[in-house]
């Protein structure tokens, strides 16, 4: 469903992703991780269309990104690092905005959104507008709203900012249902323990190179730190890089 084929960004200062090759199956959920710095925010944002790669291919669903952008956004739930909102709104009046960017059916959208914003624990505050809401519930809806029209990829960039520990298990299980629908969700996160219990498979990026993926037990083989947690492997590889 995700098929980077030597994905390249030169910001001509700065080269944030050198050739970055990886694929991601149906209803598998890959962890991306790395330094601050690395190139997960800039690979997520040329994945979402907001920036353009220098060079190599984005292949979403098999939808060549560049050459059909709108085509491969319809099958894409994207979640940025620092989402804006139009705090001014509703929280279910944001719902339908996004539902109308997509398209989505009016008769879809009422049953839809009652259900995600039941399934975020949001329905109360839904007639309340969005500046009155905490830092964790405005993280709940952008979610909330980027799965409106089923998208068939997840794309996510650090989903567990700002959550208080019974949303983080909220939000991770639910993107652990969605896997379990054949929902292919790709997420960056510096939170190790989430990317160790939630994903199938994990890639470390390191300035703009990915030095290895694989499962937990793929990613020691490669690092050589025997049977150890993620938050070792990961520093040991890149300590080494």
């Amino acid at each position: 469903m995700i098929k980077l084929i030597n994905l390249t960004k030169d910001f001509k200062t700065t080269l944030a992703v050198n050739r970055l090759n990886l694929e991601v199956a149906a209803g598998e959920i890959y962890g991306f991780i790395g330094p601050n710095g690395a190139g997960k925010t800039t690979t997520i944002r040329m994945m979402g269309g907001i920036i353009e790669p220098t060079d190599g291919k984005i292949l979403i669903g098999g939808i060549d990104v560049s050459r059909d952008p709108v085509g491969a956004k319809k099958i894409i739930g994207f979640v940025p690092d620092r989402p804006f909102l139009y705090e001014k709104l509703t929280g279910m009046e944001f719902m339908k905005f996004i539902a109308d960017l997509y398209r989505v059916d009016p008769g879809v959208f009422s049953r839809r959104a009652v259900e995600l914003l039941d399934q975020f624990a949001l329905r109360q505050w839904k007639d309340e507008i969005i500046e009155a809401y905490s830092h964790g519930m405005k993280q709940r809806l952008i979610i909330a709203a980027a799965l409106l029209h089923d998208p068939r990829v997840m794309v996510i960039d650090e989903p567990m900012v700002g959550l208080d520990p019974e949303a983080v298990r909220m939000v991770r299980d639910i993107l652990k249902a969605l896997a379990s629908q054949n929902v292919t969700v790709f997420v960056s996160t510096h939170t190790l323990s989430l990317a160790e219990d939630l994903c199938d498979r994990i890639g470390v990026i390191h300035k703009g190179t990915l030095l290895a993926q694989g499962t937990v037990a793929e990613l020691n083989l490669a690092a050589k730190t025997g049977e150890a947690r993620l938050e070792e492997v990961f520093l040991t590889l890149v300590r080494e890089a």
